[in-house]
């Protein structure tokens, strides 16, 4: 089963910061785990403030944890409030259900892990997010 590399992780956060910087984004924190949820990479800008890495974490776990972005799982919340809410307590209350946590996939569909990013706007975190995966060759999956 193939996952994220460190490599893979370090040019998603550099296109992630990069499209921030290109559109002016709060600072940022991002953070990329590989397809079993285990850290690979996290990188706060200066700036970012305290939560901001459990949150980028929590966004990018979620949607490893459950085969759906992040925005995808805010959506469930939002339909499903008490599902979303037993999934997160069985969850430890790891789940960030908030755009910003993109599943990254290979070429044949297959989940390699997760970025999540926390900072800005929810829509700003997820659109670095996208940069990132897309700067890495690889398919950002923000459904």
């Amino acid at each position: 089963m193939s996952t994220v590399t460190l490599e893979q992780a370090l040019t998603i956060t550099r296109g992630a910061l990069q499209h921030a910087l290109e559109v002016s984004a709060a600072p940022l924190t991002v953070a990329v785990l590989d397809n079993a949820g285990r850290l690979v990479s996290l990188q706060r800008q200066d700036g970012s403030s305290l939560l901001r890495p459990d949150i980028a974490t929590g966004k990018a776990w979620g949607a490893v944890a459950l085969g759906r972005s992040s925005r995808g799982l805010a959506d469930v919340a939002a339909a499903r409030p008490a599902f979303m809410a037993s999934v997160n307590v069985m969850a430890g209350g790891n789940i960030i259900p908030a755009a910003g946590g993109v599943l990254i996939r290979d070429a044949q569909n297959q989940i390699l892990g997760a970025v999540g990013i926390s900072g800005d706007q929810p829509d700003v975190d997820e659109a670095c997010a996208v940069a990132g995966v897309k700067l890495a060759e690889l398919v950002a999956d923000c459904a």
